[in-house]
Formats: structure tokens, sequence, C-alpha cells
């Protein structure tokens, strides 16, 4: 039997993308929050769906993406009869307009809550963490945020403020541009985004933790059992809340901390600790990857809401990582190569000076040392 072929089109990997925004039944959410109006031959959803194939396929131009679907021959598997003149940029920007005023979190918040009712992903272990978004040029501040998962009209008067932009320690290099904390918690297994905070620019993150773990716990989500998060997470008041809500933290004590020196110094005495983890090298060249380890308990400071601090037992694990531990070799023989040379460099500056009288030079080690007088009133620098 003879089969013929009207057309060839190039469709790439949209057929997939839109099968899995169909299973995840996305135009359907979106929809239900926002009744498409009967006038309007595109309704949100199918233009959300349009943006993300649009997006993925390489082209974010508004008034490219009814042309770029349809050389793809996306437009009748995208809606039945749909034509290239309904995905003009004008429709597809009032999309755009509603999905912001009727609050994105909203939004987003139905959309992950569907992903886990329909993978039925775990929430058994809540991932944290914070970024800085930087601010350029004027703007007249940010609305305030609305935590996923929670109705903004239940209580307007328990509605977050806005973020302050200001200037802090920016994640992004720019310190002397102002900026808002981004705060977000996502599922353990999938990555999936569950809580979103914006902060004020200056917010830290040992103060931001407590708050993001009683957000995530505010969720509802069934079998919640704790947070993992870096280093900033630790503190004296993470470590009370999680005794008080019964739940558990996974996170690297700081450097910093005397509990942690304590403990280097513990397992340096141990000798060889008891294996976790072996790992193949990265190449048929390199050394197995081993990881040695030991769970102990501590008494340390904690915080409760009622501002008391006492001590309480709680779990370590001391870990030794064969492959960090020549990282850290390599990484400070290159750093001390380098502030040697950074020395040589300066010593043969300072050598090579010459004076013209006693005076001049005791006025320049002056200057040197930071004991000479400063210029225009600021304090010398040695």
């Amino acid at each position: 039997m003879a089969v013929g072929v009207s057309e060839i089109r190039p469709v790439a990997h949209l057929p997939l993308v839109l099968g899995m925004l169909r299973k995840l039944e996305v135009a359907a959410v979106i929809d239900r929050l926002l009744p498409p109006h009967p006038d309007n031959v595109l309704s949100c959803g199918t233009g959300v769906e349009a943006l993300v194939l649009a997006i993925l396929d390489g082209h974010h131009v508004l008034y490219k993406v009814g042309q770029r679907l349809e050389e793809r021959g996306m437009l009748s598997l995208l809606q039945p009869g749909v034509q290239r003149a309904s995905l003009n940029d004008y429709r597809l920007g009032q999309i755009l307009d509603t999905l912001f005023e009727a609050n994105l979190n909203k939004v987003f918040s139905a959309l992950a809550l569907q992903a886990l009712a329909l993978y039925a992903l775990p929430t058994l272990w809540i991932h944290q963490d914070t970024t800085t978004i930087t601010l350029y040029g004027a703007y007249a501040g940010l609305p305030a945020p609305t935590p996923l998962g929670v109705d903004a009209e239940a209580d307007k008067e328990a509605a977050p403020v806005a973020p302050h932009p200001t200037y802090g320690y920016n994640k992004d290099g720019h310190p002397e541009l102002k900026q808002v904390l981004l705060s977000l918690g996502v599922s353990g297994d999938g990555g999936l985004p569950l809580r979103l905070g914006l902060r004020d620019g200056n917010t830290s993150d040992s103060t931001e933790t407590p708050l993001a773990i009683e957000e995530c716990l505010a969720l509802g989500l069934p079998g919640v059992q704790g947070i993992v998060a870096d280093s900033k997470a630790y503190s004296q008041r993470t470590l009370g809340l999680c005794l008080e809500k019964k739940i558990g933290l996974v996170t690297r004590v700081p450097r910093t901390c005397v509990i942690r020196q304590a403990l280097e110094a513990w397992g340096q005495q141990q000798g060889l600790l008891p294996v976790l983890l072996e790992k193949p090298g990265h190449t048929s060249r390199d050394a197995p990857r081993c990881w040695r380890g030991q769970s102990v308990w501590r008494r340390v400071d904690v915080e409760y809401t009622d501002g008391r601090c006492e001590q309480a037992a709680l779990r370590f694990v001391v870990v030794h990582s064969s492959a960090l531990a020549q990282q850290e070799t390599t990484s400070a023989a290159t750093a001390h190569a380098k502030e040697a040379e950074r020395v040589a460099a300066h010593i043969k500056h300072v050598t090579a000076q010459q004076y013209a009288c006693a005076a001049d030079a005791e006025a320049a080690i002056a200057v040197y040392e930071g004991h000479a007088p400063g210029r225009l009133g600021r304090r010398p620098r040695p």
C-alpha cells in the first residue's frame, strides 16, 4: 500500500514538552483560576502552553511565537482550529498581564500541588536555600508576596509587607547595587519548588532560616521530617525551633563554631573512622574516593521561642572525605604559591625605593606602618 506524505515539519522536542504540560494539566489548572472570556479564542492556559513551547524552542519574542509554532506544526496539537493570527503579541501580552494581576505565587502554588498529587512526590525533607536579586536603575519597590499554598484573601491584615530593597551581602558580586533576598524551599525528591519568600535586602540567612521552616510547616504537607540547608542555617535559634517542632535539620556546621573545631580535633585522635561510603575515582587513574565518619552526641546551646537559651544534646556526624582532603591540599598549595609571589613582588618594590636622607626614610616607614598623618582627614592605611 502506497503512503502519501503531504508535508514534513521539524517538530523537534516540542510534542514531548506539550505531552508533559497536558499530563500536568497546566492549561486546565490555569483556566480554573482564570476563567477564559467567551470572546477570546486563546485561553490563558493555552497561551501559557504556547509560551512555554516557544521559550523551550529558543524564541522569546512574543510576535514570533505564532510563526515559530506554525513552522513546527504545533498549532493543530496546541488547539484544534487555532490560527497563527490568534497567537499575536497583543493577546499573549494580555495573558501575561492577567497572570501577574492574579498573583504568580498563587498560580504557581496550584501547579506545584498538582504536580505533587500527580507524581505522588514525597515531601519528607525540604531543601532550603537563599539568593539575592540585584536591582538596577530606578524602581518603585516590589509588590507584597503571598506564600505558596496560602490564600491571599484569607487574611488581608496578615499579608506580608513588601520587601525593602537595600544594600547587603550581594551573592552576585555587586555590593554597589541594592538587592532583595529570595528564599526558596523545594522538595528533596524532584526539586519541586514548594515555598517562596522575598525579604529585605539586608536580611541575614541565619534570621531567614527559622522563618522559612515555619512557612514550610504551615503548608501542611504530609510527613515532613526535616529541613536540608547549607552552613548558614546553623544557629541557636534554628536548632531550638527544630527541637520545638520535632523536625530534623541536616546542615554543615560552620568552621567558626567551637563545636566543629572540637569535633575535628576529636576525629583526628580516633585514627581510621568507619567507612560510610566508597566510590571509584572520576577517571581510571584516580584513586577511589572514600568517606569515613562516625555519629556522636554533643551538648550545644540552643534558643527557644520564648528567648530561653539552654543546652541540648544533638547528634553530629564527623566525616573525613579523601577526595575533599586532596582537593583542599591542592588548593592550599596553589594559594601559598600565589601568596609567595605577591610577597616577593612587594619586597622587591619596597627595597627598590631610594631616599635622599634618613628623615625621608623614616617618613616613608611611618607611612608604610600607618603611623603618618592621613590625608584630607582620613586615617592612614598601612
